[in-house]
């Protein structure tokens, strides 16, 4: 039998192959199988004519063109499954049912039952291609080719040909090839691809830009900074192949079932065409019958299909809203949390904190912002960002610095070391700083060889709908908790505006680490939702780690979910899409198993006929495929 489908299988391809090039058409794999199921139908209808004045021959050969075109995709797909698993599978079970059939004359049987089955296989391909095509879309946004800066010309090269250094041309209409930096000229970008914002933003000499991101202005010229394996985009390629080969705890228990089910329904069909004949229960003809019945109604098509087609819908939903998720488990663990735990800054917060003023103690005041505006022009924290563009007329010095992340910077100038970042503030208590807690703002101290010579306040503001956030999360018991580097008046104003349950302040990212682990040991589950960089040790524990990415490359490696487009509120449409998911699958598992106990149970009283029987159980496969293609919507 094997050689004689590898035989078919040759001569069928190279057929189809000749028949392509003569009508010049490019067809996707479930174009041509539906159209060999139409053709397959069109036997079947004129058997069906033609069956009250044609011989038996002549209907076994209609009928058997129908089983073999109808049934060609299916049967490849499952003795090569068979022989590359070495195991059977529902295929195998179709494939001897449809066998069966026509042994027993009951061609036209036999022929549609291949053909229902072939068409819920095209069905079943269709969606998993609707809910791969957000993932796909991916793939078109890495660019295949640059202009690269060669001397005074322009050449093309291959976009993965690119190294840092290297220097490309990105023209009106253009995709940026490599994430790099503006090395001449300004213009403004499409990032919607990346960060999810479909309004241009501008950008200039010395600004960072994204590979996949649209040029819609000026010519300019850009500086490579990553190989073309590092950069932001092949960082979601690579995360979304990731969720796509990950399978939940569903599709592991689904795949356990299939392994010996299949087994177990054979051995049901040989008994039911043995048993009864040996001890003259039923006529031989109607033993086999049902055996043959058994094959059909008792593959578990609808059970297999349950859970894979509504993971992939609900991860191409997230998609395509800006929630990457890197793996279906990871989305079926969101409908369980019971704690949420913040980071505060570019989480509850904006994220873009403003210096609202500052402090300066026994220094020269030229000197202390010469050196802050130095030490924080090489950092990449947030409030150094605000602080640079609040000194931004102090005079830059020469400086070495050494960062240390979620503690702070330090630098040596003219034989003084300098530390800025955060200490205790419960140590320190004069009126002045008191001004800017109840400010609500954040300090940032700056020391000289361990003396404190000034402080600067800088204020964030809430994002808009955290306190929806919050609200939602309330509202489904779901337990709230900020962590927070910040003093503890600044903490608890921020924690009474949102009404969180709790909060910690004076947070470092191995005290947050600690924090996790104190809930996981309380039997919590925990969704940690930070920046991806100071956060990374804490997201690691979470049982779901989110980052709020803004398409940074460190959350992608460091989360199990990433906002993409920075949205808090996405936190209400994960964990609601996670349930949907769970009570979909649920419905598809419920519902496939019952319609195969109820089959089972009426053959055994011959009650079903092979028609029926395909109907009903391929029926069940197309309804489950159905349901969970709802999950691609809302």
């Amino acid at each position: 039998m094997i050689r004689l489908f590898i035989w078919y299988n040759k001569n069928m391809e190279e057929t189809s192959r000749h028949f392509l090039r003569l009508i010049n058409m490019k067809l996707t794999n479930v174009q041509i199988d539906l159209f060999a199921i139409l053709i397959s139908l069109f036997l079947i209808i004129t058997g069906v004519i033609i069956e009250p004045f044609s011989t038996k021959e002549i209907l076994m050969t209609v009928f058997g063109l129908a089983f073999v075109i109808g049934g060609y995709a299916k049967a490849k797909e499952g003795i090569l499954d068979t022989i590359s698993n070495k195991q059977l599978n529902v295929e195998i079970l179709m494939i001897l049912a449809a066998v069966g059939a026509f042994i027993v004359n009951d061609f036209k049987e036999g022929a549609i039952l291949i053909l229902i089955f072939g068409f819920s296989g095209v069905l079943e391909e269709y969606a998993t291609s609707k809910s791969e095509k957000a993932f796909k879309n991916l793939l078109k946004l890495a660019p295949t080719t640059a202009l690269k800066v060669v001397g005074e010309e322009l050449l093309e090269v291959e976009a993965k040909e690119l190294q840092i250094g290297d220097v490309v041309v990105v023209k009106n209409g253009d995709s940026v090839p490599s994430d790099g930096k503006i090395f001449k000229g300004s213009t403004s970008l499409n990032e919607q691809a990346i960060t999810g914002e479909f309004l241009p933003v501008e950008k200039i000499e010395g600004d960072h830009v994204y590979a996949g991101t649209i040029n819609l202005s000026s010519t300019i010229h850009v500086e490579v900074t990553k190989n073309p394996s590092d950069t932001i985009v092949q960082k979601i390629i690579d995360f979304v192949k990731e969720a796509q080969e990950q399978k939940t705890e569903s599709q592991t228990w689904i795949d356990r079932v299939e392994k010996y089910y299949v087994y177990l329904v054979i051995l049901f069909s040989i008994m039911m065409m043995t048993l009864p004949i040996i001890f003259n229960w039923l006529p031989k003809e109607e033993a086999i019958y049902r055996g043959i019945v058994i094959l059909v109604v008792g593959s578990p098509c609808a059970l297999v299909a349950s859970v894979s087609p509504a993971v992939l819908s609900s991860l191409s939903n997230a998609a395509r809203k800006g929630i990457l998720i890197k793996g279906g488990s990871h989305l079926e663990r969101l409908r369980s949390i019971d704690t949420v735990v913040f980071d505060k800054t570019g989480t509850l917060t904006e994220g873009k904190p403003k210096v609202i003023g500052y402090h300066v103690l026994q220094i020269n005041e030229e000197l202390f912002k010469n050196v802050v505006y130095s030490m924080e022009s090489q950092s990449n924290h947030p409030l150094a960002l605000s602080i640079v563009n609040y000194f931004s007329q102090a005079t830059k010095v020469e400086l070495e610095t050494k960062e240390s992340a979620g503690f702070g910077v330090e630098a040596v100038y003219e034989g003084q070391t300098y530390f800025i970042g955060r200490k205790n503030d419960n140590e320190i208590t004069t009126d002045n700083m008191k001004a800017f807690f109840n400010q609500g703002a954040t300090l940032v101290y700056v020391y000289q060889s361990e003396r404190l010579i000034g402080y600067i306040g800088l204020k964030d503001t809430l994002r808009k709908d955290a306190i929806d956030v919050i609200k939602f999360l309330k509202n489904n018991q779901i337990e709230t908790m900020m962590l927070t580097g910040d003093n503890e008046f600044t903490a608890k104003a921020i924690a009474e505006e949102l009404k969180l349950d709790s909060y910690k302040s004076n947070c470092f990212p191995d005290s947050k680490r600690t924090i996790i682990e104190e809930l996981n040991k309380d039997d919590k589950h925990v969704m940690m939702v930070g920046d991806g960089i100071n956060d990374a040790p804490a997201l690691s524990l979470a049982s779901v780690g989110v980052a709020m990415g803004d398409g940074t490359d460190v959350s992608l490696e460091t989360a199990d979910v990433v906002f993409m487009n920075n949205k808090l509120s996405h936190i209400l449409s994960s964990i609601t899409l996670s349930k949907r998911m769970k009570n979909v699958i649920l419905q598809n598992m419920i519902f496939s198993i019952s319609v195969i106990v109820l089959l089972l149970i009426s053959n055994l009283f011959g009650w079903v006929l092979l028609p029926i029987g395909v109907i009903f159980h391929e029926g069940s496969t197309i309804l489950v495929i159905l349901n969970s293609l709802r999950l691609l919507f809302k």
